[in-house]
């Protein structure tokens, strides 16, 4: 196992842990009748009336995380932002044009990431609005330099 099998193992790692946690800290929605209307996209978007806790839908635990306990959330991006990294060094070590579009097409991705959740008000989604933007315009800036 080399150095970017270590890398990998290590933010898979870190991504399995955060989303257990952020998992974990978004099942208080169960206990928050108020936030059922307003957190829970996936229960509504299965056309299900929430009448109790348990009628929530498991995604919907991430929407609340995210929008009221943003750390799990943000470290869940971040490591599989750096799985991405990480795998698309090991893809595009040799071949340069592969490197051009991969970076380049991971940079758009977070760029139009990033755009989507730029309208939300909550305190959780500035994170998930800065991360993506940043990484995509890094990404996209690397793409550029190849093309020079």
């Amino acid at each position: 196992m080399g150095k970017y099998g270590l890398q990998m193992i290590i933010g898979m790692a870190l991504f399995v842990l955060s989303t257990f946690f952020a998992w974990y800290e978004g099942s208080e929605i169960v206990e928050n009748p108020f936030e059922w209307k307003y957190s829970t996209p996936f229960t509504h978007l299965m056309m299900q009336e929430i009448t109790d806790g348990r009628n929530i839908n498991q995604l919907d635990y991430f929407v609340y995380a995210l929008k009221f306990r943003p750390l799990f959330p943000a470290m869940m991006i971040v490591s599989f932002i750096y799985i991405l990294s990480v795998a698309g060094i090991v893809l595009t070590k040799k071949k340069s044009n592969w490197a051009k579009c991969y970076w380049g097409s991971l940079g758009l991705i977070l760029l139009f990431f990033s755009i989507i959740v730029s309208d939300s008000f909550t305190v959780g989604d500035s994170p998930f609005f800065w991360i993506p933007l940043i990484t995509g315009l890094f990404f996209m800036a690397a793409s550029l330099l190849q093309w020079v």
